[in-house]
């Protein structure tokens, strides 16, 4: 049962998803896995960390349980509680108790959206004590060797409000994502839309024109997500110009000084 106030999937991975490795991702993974370390990735938006827990999941076959953490996640969000039904207070697991008992892969994204007395819960998770108390229920769960915790966020939002403690970090393996590089960029937007290359390849040179305009007032420039969005107007028969503005410009600003720069960049390529 999925409680109201969490948002969480739970599937098997049945189909390999497309996924390109742009360093030693996969043998850390799988190395950290082996050893029963939990995984931190760390990245900006959309440049397929999700993706990479997919594909990992996938290679690993496990379960894949994912958490959309935000400021509101409560520790019975994730761990569990009880449910009044029929008059009677039975126990409902939470994500995280569902992926221990199932020996699945628990992938918490954006973690630190989630209070910092909420996260604490996963500390003996992630060391070598491997376990999950269920303080209201009186039951310890000891996760099985195919359990694996990994969580996720963005540093270009980090902020002393919203950090990892030094004591929850240090108990991951850390792994830095980033945009991948032009030409492997351009074949995961034309694979993922089916689009042709060479459009694919101009997508993503608008998108490394709008990653240069950091210190112009744009916090964050188009990701590979909002490029293959593009693509996918494009292939729907809408102009490459409407389609980035749709995908790419409007997405990322509401100024219209910064709008209007944002199109120009788009007419200069299209």
């Amino acid at each position: 049962m999925q409680h109201k106030h969490i948002s969480f999937e739970k599937h098997l991975i049945d189909q390999e998803p497309f996924y390109r490795p742009t360093g030693v991702e996969i043998p850390i993974s799988m190395a950290a896995y082996e050893k029963g370390i939990p995984l931190l990735l760390k990245g900006p938006t959309g440049c397929g960390k999700t993706r990479f827990m997919q594909y990992l999941a996938w290679t690993l076959k496990r379960p894949l349980i994912t958490v959309s953490c935000h400021d509101d996640l409560s520790t019975g969000d994730l761990v569990g509680r009880y449910l009044i039904k029929n008059g009677e207070a039975v126990w409902s697991d939470g994500p995280v108790t569902m992926a221990v008992r199932a020996g699945a892969i628990c992938y918490l994204d954006e973690i630190v959206e989630a209070r910092k007395d909420t996260t604490v819960i996963i500390h003996p998770l992630a060391d070598d004590r491997r376990e999950l108390p269920l303080e209201k229920k009186g039951e310890l769960l000891i996760a099985p060797p195919q359990f694996m915790l990994a969580v996720s966020y963005n540093p270009g939002y980090q902020s002393i409000l919203k950090d990892l403690k030094p004591s929850t970090r240090q108990r991951f393996v850390s792994l830095e994502f980033s945009y991948p590089p032009p030409a492997l960029e351009a074949t995961i937007v034309s694979q993922e839309s089916d689009i042709d290359e060479k459009t694919a390849n101009l997508l993503v040179k608008i998108g490394n024109m709008t990653r240069n305009l950091n210190d112009s007032g744009l916090s964050e420039g188009a990701s590979t997500r909002l490029l293959i969005h593009a693509a996918k107007l494009i292939r729907s028969n809408i102009t490459p110009r409407d389609a980035c503005k749709a995908a790419i410009a409007e997405t990322l600003t509401d100024d219209h000084e910064m709008l209007e720069a944002l199109m120009e960049m788009v007419t200069s390529i299209f």
